[in-house]
């Protein structure tokens, strides 16, 4: 009984002994379990090869393309290099813009330049004319009579002084007939001259803001001028390139959007500074209304001294 029960232990631990090296051990090819040459056979679906072909001619084909496509300098969606944008910077956009855009970028330039330039020359020319007015001013309020005002405004070539020259060459014209025609008639000859002259210099200080208008209410239509040009081109441009792909439309837009912007960039100061000169110039016109009030008033104080006999301004 024994010796039945040892001798089926060890039937087992043979058995499990051989499954398990036959676990390990590799599994030959087929050619060698049917002894077939490897090199003779065929493969088991002979219905995939042709795909396998397709599938190769194809990559093949679309190598080709890729390399066609690089060879020929196009992206990978096949757009060519030359409509792609290089440079949208405001400088690359107008190099690259047509060249009526062109034209219309740099007259909106120069526009530009002409209203800083203005600005800057009747800027100057505002101060110091309303500067010297006013002092001029002072020296006729504190004068006696209009000779004193003359002396005292002899080396001035300001607006005042020509208005107290004005006065004394009209006093000097008038003066053989003042004893008989009395002096409402000078008042009135006197009063005529310095409007004229007030007149004339307001208008030579407003020489220029005219062009500030002009600029002002034409230059954001010549940018859209420019606009309307350049979007033109590029939708041209979209019907030749035959693609709508927003790298070929986009730079055309961009182009032509700036001639817009540069239109409001010289319109909008341009309208700014017109209406800060206008201020100025009204405000300067006040000052010469002022001087001239004064110089009417120094010729009217000397012909009711003229009236009284014996009399003057000077003895007094």
């Amino acid at each position: 009984m024994r010796s039945t029960v040892v001798l089926a232990w060890a039937f087992l631990g043979l058995t499990t002994v051989v499954a398990t090296a036959q676990e390990a051990a590799p599994i030959p090819p087929a050619s060698t379990v049917t002894g077939e040459p490897a090199a003779g056979r065929q493969t088991s679906n002979p219905a995939e090869e042709p795909a396998a072909g397709s599938n190769s001619t194809e990559a093949v084909q679309d190598a080709g393309q890729a390399a066609q496509q690089a060879d020929a300098g196009g992206d990978a969606q096949g757009i060519p290099t030359s409509l792609l944008p290089h440079n949208l910077s405001p400088w690359g956009m107008f190099m690259n813009a047509d060249i009526v855009v062109k034209a219309v970028m740099i007259g909106l330039a120069f526009a530009s330049l002409v209203t800083w330039t203005v600005w800057l020359a009747k800027t100057l020319e505002l101060f110091f004319a309303r500067v010297r007015t006013q002092r001029a001013m002072g020296r006729i309020v504190q004068a006696r009579s209009l000779q004193d005002a003359g002396a005292a405004l002899a080396a001035g070539g300001n607006a005042a002084s020509l208005f107290v020259q004005a006065a004394r060459q009209e006093v000097d014209l008038s003066a053989p007939a003042l004893d008989h025609a009395g002096g409402e008639g000078l008042k009135e000859r006197v009063a005529s001259r310095l409007s004229r002259i007030e007149a004339q210099a307001t208008r030579r200080m407003t020489r220029g803001t005219g062009l500030l208008a002009t600029i002002g209410s034409t230059a954001p239509f010549v940018g859209l001028f420019g606009t309307v040009w350049g979007i033109m081109n590029a939708f041209i441009g979209i019907s030749e390139a035959q693609t709508t792909n927003l790298a070929v439309v986009a730079p055309g837009i961009a182009e032509a959007l700036l001639a817009t912007a540069l239109g409001l960039v010289a319109a909008i100061p341009a309208v700014v500074i017109y209406n800060v000169f206008a201020r100025a110039i009204a405000g300067y016109r006040q000052v010469l209304a002022d001087a001239a009030a004064g110089v009417e008033r120094l010729v009217s104080r000397d012909l009711d001294y003229r009236a009284v006999p014996n009399r003057s301004v000077a003895a007094e």
